[in-house]
């Protein structure tokens, strides 16, 4: 069967395609004809025309059979073998897809979907760039997600001693609920042709990074600022401490702050800043002249402050009053819904004039804070 379909593939495709062209070219000539003698079809004519069409018919048949026949044999090779096939095959198919070369790769709500394993790389990429996104809890699902939350603060459930026969004092506890839903988030990129006519041009890596780069900074500052009525950021925890000042930050209010965090959820915590904060906190000595922050080239940035990694990010707001300036805790406490089918459209009309091709990506995504006793914030003071 293998055999029969090679040489169909090598030998009878090119023959067909051949013989769809001239009859094309026959049609055609038959419709010229007319129009320079300015008169309909003769019934020799129209007869031959509606046997040209059919014929044509048959041969488009043909060529689908054998296209469908070709995927037929690669589910017949080897499971690791055809994965790779399919893969090098989708990623031919997305390139042309870029390159205007193929109309669509499969009918969505925003355009065409990009193949599983491509939308994988995004999302990869996405947690690299990343560091909150990658520390959060994370649902790669496309429905609404509903999460029962446990006010520990209402609760006066608890343990003690208790004689023989004896009653149980009983507590109760409180529970609220947390849903997420699907907010679209879009992102446009523009690629030169020039730069896609280049065979030295890694035109998949591009696309990939440049979605993926969009995403990852839309989303980290979502994730740690939040906008109302939408996504949720760390910032909007209500476990923290205020500052003395609204200007300056001290060794024991750094403390302080690490302390709220109940010691059950220490071993995974880290702290988060803008680049300005840690800069002074940077300069802070404890009682001995030594410097809080210490340099460790194994955890997050490279530094550690009272034991744990510090990650920098412009998201974060700098020094100032009445500003939440430091986040210290286990991120896991964020949970972060995003839907693994990035979804592509490309804008080949919208940017001709600059010889460019536009490449929006959309993604659909929510985030809230689920275990808030996992976090906390240092806000400065009002004056």
């Amino acid at each position: 069967m293998k055999n029969v379909l090679r040489k169909i593939e090598t030998r009878s495709m090119p023959t067909l395609l051949e013989q769809r062209n001239n009859l094309l070219e026959e049609a055609e000539g038959l419709i010229n004809k007319s129009k320079a003698e300015t008169r309909s079809f003769s019934e020799e004519e129209s007869n031959r025309y509606d046997e040209i069409k059919k014929e044509i018919a048959q041969i488009d048949k043909t060529l689908a059979a054998e296209e469908e026949s070709r995927s037929f044999e690669k589910k017949e090779t080897k499971k690791v073998n055809g994965e790779a096939e399919q893969r090098s095959l989708d990623e031919a198919n997305f390139l042309k897809f870029v390159r205007g070369e193929k109309r669509a790769l499969d009918v969505a709500g925003n355009g065409g979907v990009i193949p599983t394993h491509i939308a994988n790389k995004i999302i990869e990429k996405v947690k690299e760039l990343s560091p909150i996104y990658s520390m959060a809890t994370v649902y790669n699902v496309g429905g609404d997600l509903v999460f029962p939350v446990y006010d520990e603060s209402t609760s006066s459930i608890g343990a003690a001693y208790q004689d023989d026969l004896t009653e149980l004092t009983e507590g109760t506890g409180k529970f609220t609920t947390v849903k997420l839903q699907n907010f679209i988030i879009g992102c446009l990129a523009k690629v030169s042709k020039s730069l896609m006519n280049r065979t030295d041009f890694d035109l998949l890596s591009f696309v990939i990074n440049k979605v993926a780069k969009a995403i990852a900074e839309f989303l980290e500052k979502e994730l740690i600022q939040g906008t109302a009525g939408k996504m949720t950021g760390i910032l909007s925890a209500t476990n923290g401490v205020t500052s003395a000042s609204g200007v300056a930050v001290t060794a024991d209010e750094l403390i302080d702050l690490q302390m709220t965090v109940p010691e059950v959820y220490q071993g995974n915590a880290s702290w988060i800043m803008h680049k300005s904060t840690f800069k002074a906190i940077r300069k802070l000595k404890d009682g001995d002249g030594n410097y809080l922050l210490n340099k460790d080239a194994t955890n997050g940035f490279g530094w550690t402050l009272l034991g744990k990694p510090v990650y920098i990010t412009e998201s974060m707001p700098e020094i100032a009053v009445n500003a939440k300036t430091v986040v210290y805790g286990d991120y896991s406490g964020l949970y972060v819904k995003l839907a693994q089918n990035v979804e592509l459209q490309v804008l080949n009309e919208k940017y001709a004039t600059q010889h460019a091709v536009g490449v929006v990506g959309y993604v659909e995504a929510d985030s809230k804070i689920v275990e808030p006793q996992k976090l906390a914030v240092l806000t400065m003071a009002s004056a």
